[in-house]
């Protein structure tokens, strides 16, 4: 799951931009892929960052369903693929993105879990 909330618009053409590139940039953590990748897109959403709201910000989330410890080297990958995406997509300074990382082995799906 990725969740990207920011204080930008993203129109129809962007959504699709970044949906490609989330799901291109998840193979980074090993056994994930776009096949089981859901995607939240949160815009228009009011944000300060630094106590400033003059200029777009974003905080995404990702989370995923592992049953081992996720390398930090997969995590410091999708933060080099999915800053310069948002970035140059939604015209925000990476100085104003926030991306929190995180896996559990309890995930719901389909009515049960995994």
């Amino acid at each position: 799951m990725i969740q990207l909330h920011t204080s930008a618009p993203i129109d129809d053409e962007a959504r699709i931009t970044l949906k490609t590139a989330f799901g291109q940039a998840i193979a980074a953590v090993p056994g994930k892929s776009e096949q089981w990748l859901m995607c939240l897109f949160d815009d228009e959403v009011p944000m300060y960052f630094a106590g400033d709201d003059s200029k777009p910000c974003a905080y995404l989330e990702v989370d995923v369903y592992a049953t081992s410890e996720v390398p930090a080297t997969a995590w410091e990958k999708l933060t080099e693929r999915l800053t310069p995406e948002v970035s140059d997509t939604l015209g925000i300074d990476p100085a104003r993105i926030y991306i929190r990382y995180g896996s559990t082995a309890h995930f719901g799906w389909n009515g049960t879990n995994f």
